[in-house]
């Protein structure tokens, strides 16, 4: 008898290293083609926020960015069902002219999760549902693993011509609304518009208002290690030393977003329990006080890029610091795509990029 592992429809997550420059960020106008930009706007919903920089940078962005309330990112949270997305005013002022991000609640691998994102609706559904709604999707997951429950993805274009009642596809959708997909479902919603319908097309729902109010945590004692990438790493063609090295650096982060003790000045840690020490030469490290800041709730890409610009016009160019996302696809979604940004010390208009990427 032969011990197979628990089989699993999602690959290993890989990491991607980049190390580039970037232009200044002007007001409104980002370039949204390049990287890191662009890595940071392909993300669908972001969960959590984190950014850590040098206690003595904490007052240079506290007035722009930790008490701009006008800027705190909300959400609503509310229960429909998915007919009611597509009928009424709230599917037209809402999708067809307005712009919104939803996300039901669920795990794609078991449940059938809803979303909809820049006007595209997305449906993961499970085999029976997907036979009794009568719609065309394609395969989704891993191919003949056993013990998995076979499973779909059905999209629809809902800013297309064609996605209006009386037309026949359309049509198809909202009969299975009605019949197959009719399960009142828990929403996170919201607005990206700066303008909101009067009357709010969402009201009649009785949602609820969440706001990613701002976590502060000040006068964290930490061992910090050289954090710049030395020009002879950068020459090395075969990039195993950039590797090597910037997987050093984005562990330690790591430990510093989770509060970690390992990295904090007063860790006195039995090195038979922990191996774990702070990377590069002793000599060249030094001790410092860190600060965190962390936003967490249902947060648009479109926000965190703004928010990183923001960050880079109020700090000095020479001022280190880390931003990270972490979107909600890792548990709702299925895909797995973390990213932290990071400017060097002492490196204005450079940057790390970490892509942290597990999809199927």
């Amino acid at each position: 008898m032969f011990s197979f592992p628990k089989p699993s429809v999602y690959q290993t997550p890989n990491c991607f290293v980049t190390y580039g420059t970037m232009s200044y960020p002007n007001a409104g106008q980002l370039p949204a083609k390049v990287k890191p930009w662009n890595t940071l706007l392909s993300q669908d919903y972001v969960h959590k926020v984190d950014l850590i920089l040098p206690e003595e940078l904490l007052l240079l962005v506290k007035e722009s960015i930790l008490n701009n309330t006008a800027q705190i990112p909300s959400y609503h949270r509310v229960i429909l069902t998915l007919g009611q997305v597509l009928e009424g005013d709230f599917f037209t002022q809402y999708i067809k002219i307005g712009n919104i991000m939803m996300l039901s609640e669920g795990k794609v691998g078991t449940d059938n999760v809803f979303s909809i994102n820049d006007g595209k609706l997305t449906m993961y559904l499970d085999k029976e549902t997907y036979e009794r709604a009568g719609l065309v999707g394609k395969p989704h997951g891993a191919k003949g693993a056993r013990g998995l429950q076979p499973r779909w993805i059905v999209e629809y274009d809902l800013r297309s011509p064609s996605a209006l009642h009386g037309k026949k596809g359309f049509d198809r959708l909202v009969y299975a609304c009605k019949n197959a997909l009719n399960a009142p479902k828990t929403w996170l919603f919201c607005n990206l518009s700066a303008k909101v319908p009067v009357p709010d097309p969402i009201s009649q729902y009785c949602p609820t208002k969440y706001a990613s109010n701002p976590v502060l945590i000040q006068n964290m004692a930490m061992k910090i290690p050289s954090l710049d990438i030395p020009p002879a790493v950068l020459a090395d063609q075969t990039r195993q030393e950039l590797g090597e090295r910037a997987a050093e650096i984005y562990e330690w982060l790591s430990l510093v977003r989770l509060e970690s003790p390992r990295v904090k000045l007063c860790d006195k840690i039995d090195p038979y329990l922990s191996t774990y020490t702070v990377p590069g030469d002793p000599s060249n490290n030094s001790e410092g006080q860190l600060c965190k800041i962390s936003w967490q709730g249902f947060i648009p890409p479109s926000w965190a890029a703004d928010t990183l610009a923001e960050l880079i016009r109020a700090l000095p160019p020479k001022a280190w610091f880390s931003f990270s996302t972490t979107p909600f696809t890792r548990a709702a979604i299925g895909l797995s795509a973390d990213c932290t940004i990071m400017r060097p010390p002492n490196c204005p208009g450079e940057y790390v990029l970490w892509e942290i990427k597990g999809h199927e």
